[in-house]
């Protein structure tokens, strides 16, 4: 069993609102990365809250009571709360709208330990973190570093997966971000 993962605990200090809760498309950002995950092919589905509180369908929601301190400890709490049958996970932030289901099958199909999606050559978000990999991944998550810390480490376990085709790994962050995604949504 491949579990998904989203990371949506932040309050969104410099868009000024929690991510997990702004809409885009028609649809909560929260609902679209559990739709992501699931469509992917990722079950179950665990979301990690924080700064705001939301009913979520199709998902197991955790709330992550040190989410202040960045992503690190939501990414542990997490890890901690999959299930023991997950052989591993998918995780992605709640924060890039623009990534599609392809993405995560595409790191599931890679099968790897260590699976890190590239755009443009570039390691971007999903990862894919096989259960061995868990100790190490939450050791390292501290502030706001989530895997990265792990996978920068352990470069030789890394598989990189091009995912260009699967999306645009652009994130929400301010609201010119939002606006900007919003104007190319209506441009297309």
């Amino acid at each position: 069993m491949i579990a998904g993962l989203l990371l949506a605990a932040g309050r969104g200090a410099r868009l000024g609102t929690p991510k997990a809760l702004v809409g885009y498309a028609g649809e909560r950002l929260v609902d679209r990365g559990v739709r992501l995950l699931a469509e992917g092919g990722c079950h179950p589905v665990v979301v990690v809250l924080g700064a705001a509180d939301a009913q979520v369908r199709g998902a197991v929601t955790v709330r992550n009571p040190d989410w202040a301190s960045g992503m690190g400890s939501s990414l542990r709490a997490g890890l901690a709360a999959l299930p023991a049958e997950a052989a591993a996970v998918v995780v992605a932030l709640v924060d890039q709208p623009l990534i599609r289901p392809g993405a995560v099958r595409a790191l599931i199909a890679a099968r790897a330990g260590l699976a890190v999606a590239t755009y443009g050559g570039r390691p971007r978000n999903p990862v894919l973190i096989a259960r061995e990999h868990f100790a190490g991944v939450a050791e390292r998550a501290v502030g706001d570093v989530g895997a990265r810390a792990f996978l920068r480490a352990h470069p030789e376990l890394v598989t990189e997966v091009p995912c260009d085709a699967h999306g645009d790994p652009a994130d929400i962050d301010t609201p010119q971000d939002l606006e900007a995604l919003r104007a190319g949504l209506q441009a297309e």
